[in-house]
């Protein structure tokens, strides 16, 4: 007989301290990407030519191009310092049959390498 009374009574107890808990919302802020400086896209560029297979013949970080050939194609890469202080990446290929594709896969090394 006191048995249910005392299951009802813990169950009671019970759930009037579980109102007392209190669970906020995370609180959500704003994070602000720096562009990569040209330090870091120059090097993840010559990385990427390399792991790409282009045999770098001319580098020019003053003026942020990197010349190469691979299966016939004349590779180019070029890096623009951008006004806001980011930098534009162009990749080029021509000369080979396949020019897109190597361009992707360069494109696709140099993604990989800057970490996206």
């Amino acid at each position: 007989m006191f048995a249910p009374r005392r299951l009802a009574a813990v169950a009671l107890f019970s759930l009037v301290s579980l109102t007392g808990c209190v669970v906020y919302d995370p609180y959500a802020y704003q994070v602000q990407q720096q562009p990569a400086s040209f330090d870091r896209s120059w090097d993840a560029a010559m990385g990427a030519m390399q792991d790409a297979g282009v045999n770098v013949g001319n580098a020019d970080r003053g003026a942020g191009m990197i010349q190469g050939r691979k299966d016939g194609s004349d590779v180019t890469l070029r890096l623009n310092r951008q006004a806001d202080g980011s930098v534009r990446v162009e990749i080029n290929a021509k000369g080979g049959g396949n020019d897109q594709g190597v361009a992707n896969v360069v494109n696709a090394a140099y993604e990989r390498r800057m970490g996206r």
